[in-house]
C-alpha cells in the first residue's frame, strides 16, 4: 500500500466528533488507549458517510436536548483538559483494511485524510446506518453473517452513537462507550483487564420502549 511511510501511528482512530466521538475518545483516555477523532467518514460518493435519515430519540424532549448539552460540554472540557486529540476540521476520506506484511501485523486499517494517513488497529463508528456499515464491510470483502456488530469487532471495528432504528439516548450512548472502551483497552492490555471485559457486545437498541 502506497504513502505509508510518513503515516501517523495510533491505536485507535475515532471517527465522529460529537457527543459519541467525544465519550469513547474521553473513556479510551481514561484507560490509558491512545486515540485520534476525525470528523466524520466520507462514502465513496462524496457525501458524509455518517449522516442517516435515523429519528433523534432526544428530539422531542427539552429536557433531553439539556442533558445531552451538559454532557456534551463536560466532555468537550474533558477532551480540552486532558489534550484529547480532537481533529474537528479533518476527515476520513478513505478506509482501507491492511494487508498481510509487517506493518500489518501492528495496525489493521489505514485511514486515509486530506492531511496523511492515519494507521490504527482499531476503528470506532459513530452515526452511522446499518445498511451503510453492511455495503461497507462487502466492498471491504468481508463476510457479514446475521450478527453485523460480532462481524465488525471481529476486525477490529466498533460501534458507539449508533441504533438501527433511532439514535441511541445520551446516557446509552455514555454505556456503548464505556463498553466498547472495556473491550479495546482488553484487547490492548490483556494481561491486567479482566477476561470477561472480552465478550460479545451486547445488542443495539432496536427501538426505544
Amino acid at each position: 500500500m502506497p504513502g505509508l511511510s510518513g503515516a501517523e501511528r495510533t491505536t485507535t482512530v475515532v471517527i465522529g466528533t460529537g457527543l459519541p466521538g467525544l465519550a469513547i475518545a474521553s473513556e479510551l483516555r481514561r484507560r490509558g488507549v491512545d486515540s485520534i477523532t476525525v470528523s466524520r467518514l466520507e462514502s465513496p460518493g462524496g457525501q458524509s458517510f455518517q449522516k442517516s435519515g435515523h429519528q433523534r430519540c432526544d428530539d422531542a424532549e427539552a429536557a433531553s436536548i439539556q442533558e445531552r448539552n451538559e454532557i456534551l460540554r463536560h466532555l468537550r472540557n474533558y477532551a480540552s483538559s486532558h489534550q484529547l486529540d480532537i481533529r474537528s476540521d479533518t476527515s476520513a476520506v478513505l478506509l482501507d483494511k491492511m494487508g498481510p506484511g509487517a506493518e500489518a501485523s501492528l495496525h489493521r486499517w489505514a485511514v486515509h485524510t486530506p492531511d496523511g494517513v492515519l494507521l490504527a488497529d482499531h476503528i470506532v463508528l459513530t452515526r452511522c446506518a446499518h445498511s451503510q456499515l453492511r455495503r461497507m464491510l462487502t466492498d471491504l470483502g468481508i463476510s457479514i453473517g446475521t450478527n453485523l456488530v460480532a462481524a465488525m469487532r471481529a476486525i477490529g471495528i466498533y460501534l458507539v452513537g449508533v441504533g438501527e432504528l433511532i439514535t441511541p439516548t445520551p446516557k446509552e450512548v455514555l454505556r456503548q462507550a464505556k463498553v466498547v472502551g472495556q473491550a479495546i483497552s482488553a484487547k490492548v492490555y490483556p494481561d491486567s483487564v479482566p477476561s470477561v471485559l472480552t465478550g460479545s457486545f451486547p445488542a443495539l437498541p432496536a427501538a426505544a420502549v
